[in-house]
């Protein structure tokens, strides 16, 4: 079992930075690929990007590359997304995610363990 828990979501205006942390307890987080997804209102949970289990394998989805980076340290059990150049379209609460497994996937249904969520509101 993997708990996860955000933190770091917040109000910033549009051009600016925000880093989003997600701490894991349990002994397997090293071997779980690591996501994040975000959800607007009235949208659709979406996948942003997600983390091979040592970290050399990345995925974005193409909203946010080149804006975004994921990354994770294994001896701190937490996975981070270094967010750039927010726009309001980046407005959502998101939500950490593993996998037990290799597979750098997008799809929402293949992560077992997800957090509560950390609202990120973009100001224009």
């Amino acid at each position: 079992q993997v708990q996860l828990v955000e933190s770091g979501g917040g109000l910033v205006q549009a051009g600016g930075s925000l880093r989003l942390s997600c701490a894991a307890s349990g002994r397997t987080f090293s071997s779980c690929t690591m996501g994040w997804f975000r959800q607007a209102p009235g949208k659709e949970r979406e996948f942003v990007a997600a983390i091979s289990r040592r970290g050399v394998s990345t995925n974005y989805a193409d909203s946010v590359k080149g804006r975004f980076t994921i990354s994770r340290d294994n001896a701190k059990n937490t996975v981070y997304l270094q967010m750039n150049a927010l726009k309001p379209a980046d407005t959502a609460a998101y939500y950490c995610a593993g996998r037990e497994g290799s597979i750098v996937t997008s799809y929402e249904y293949e992560y077992r363990y997800w957090g509560q969520g950390t609202q990120v509101t973009v100001s224009s």
